[in-house]
């Protein structure tokens, strides 16, 4: 991809980053209206504190395409029932690419650049998550290799399954 460009974000690229996230997500609030707003404000509150995770952006032309977190293995979360949970390995998070933007390989070029900085890190596996309701994002995964990890997947609400995946690192490849 001619010009793409991948760095950390800086406190100057927060604002666009919100908007780039929320309109790269925007499509599933029709696939997911139950919980479309409960799903909006998650994403809104682990943009207003990423940390500790990288938080890498994509650009060409000078303008965003594209935005991911990623989080260190240790990583403590806490479920819908307040249930603390801890990654196992480091974990991709709101893969985002703006919607004028897609079709050109930048999403995988931002997962791509998720496991090299794993691997740098010393991560035998990458984890990420998703639902049925972001197939593309799906085929993707799977066609870089992630495979299904069902050990990972949660269920914020009864009638919805949040899925893992996983890629196990190969570190002759780093």
């Amino acid at each position: 991809m001619p010009g793409l460009q991948f760095r950390d974000a800086c406190t100057t690229d927060l604002e666009a980053i919100r908007e780039l996230t929320l309109s790269a997500y925007n499509e599933y609030a029709t696939l997911m209206p139950a919980h479309w707003d409960r799903y909006r404000q998650a994403i809104l509150g682990t943009l207003a504190d990423v940390k500790p995770a990288e938080q890498i952006v994509a650009e060409q032309d000078e303008s965003l395409v594209g935005s991911v977190l990623l989080y260190p293995a240790g990583t403590v979360f806490h479920t819908s029932a307040g249930n603390p949970v801890t990654l196992a390995y480091p974990e991709i998070r709101l893969l985002a690419v703006l919607p004028a933007a897609r079709g050109r390989g930048i999403g995988q070029a931002l997962v791509r650049e998720c496991i090299r900085r794993a691997r740098f890190a010393g991560a035998t596996t990458i984890t990420l998550h998703t639902t049925d309701a972001m197939r593309v994002a799906m085929r993707m995964y799977e066609r870089m290799g992630f495979v299904r990890a069902p050990e990972l997947d949660f269920h914020p609400a009864e009638d919805l399954t949040i899925k893992g995946y996983r890629l196990d690192l190969d570190p002759s490849a780093a």
